[in-house]
C-alpha cells in the first residue's frame, strides 16, 4: 500500500491551479529611480512570488487564475487585481500607516545588516538576519489580517507580498 504525499493545498478552499497569481507589476510611477541592486532585489522578489502563491479574491464570480499590480496612490497601497489576461476584477485600497513601523523597522535592519556584513563577526550578521526575518514574518501577518475577508493569501505569499510593499516604499521614493 502506497502512501500519497500529503496535498499542501488541502487546508485552503477552491481550485489551487486557479487561486493564483500568473502576473505581478508594480506601478511604475509608485517606485524611484533605484540602483540596478535595488531592482534585482524587486525582480527576484516578483520571480519568487509568481513561482510558487497562494491568491484568491474573495469576490462573487471574480475567479483566476489573477494578475495584480500593486501601487501607491495618496497614502494608500492598493492592490488591481485582475484576470490572468489582465481584465480588471476588483481593486482594493489599505492605508499605509499600519505598515508604517514594520516598513521603518525592516529597513533600518536591511541597513544595518548591509553593514554588518562588511566588518561584523558572523555570530553579529546572523542575530540582525534573525532579527529581519522575525520582522519579515511580522509584515507577512499583517498583509494577511489587512486582506482578510478580501483576499486569502497564505503565509509565504503573505511573505512576498510584504517584500514588494516594502520595495514600493523604499527610501528615496516618491513624495507620500
Amino acid at each position: 500500500m502506497s502512501k500519497e504525499p500529503p496535498d499542501k493545498t488541502a487546508d485552503k478552499p477552491g481550485d489551487p491551479s486557479s487561486n493564483r497569481l500568473v502576473e505581478v507589476f508594480l506601478d511604475e510611477a509608485s517606485i524611484a529611480r533605484c540602483t540596478p541592486d535595488i531592482e534585482h532585489e524587486r525582480n527576484v522578489a516578483i520571480y519568487d512570488l509568481l513561482e510558487t502563491n497562494y491568491f484568491e479574491l474573495m469576490k462573487e464570480g471574480a475567479s483566476g487564475p489573477y494578475s495584480l499590480q500593486l501601487a501607491l496612490e495618496e497614502n494608500r497601497l492598493v492592490f488591481h487585481v485582475g484576470d490572468e489576461h489582465q481584465k480588471p476584477l476588483n481593486s482594493l485600497m489599505l492605508s499605509l500607516f499600519s505598515f508604517k513601523r514594520l516598513v521603518g523597522d525592516y529597513f533600518l535592519l536591511c541597513e544595518r545588516y548591509f553593514e554588518a556584513i562588511k566588518t561584523a563577526a558572523p555570530s553579529r550578521i546572523e542575530a540582525i538576519d534573525m532579527g529581519r526575518r522575525g520582522l519579515h514574518n511580522e509584515g507577512a501577518q499583517l498583509v494577511q489580517d489587512r486582506l482578510n475577508g478580501k483576499i486569502n493569501v497564505d503565509f509565504e505569499t503573505a511573505r512576498r507580498l510584504f517584500t514588494l510593499i516594502c520595495a514600493l516604499q523604499w527610501p528615496g521614493g516618491p513624495e507620500r
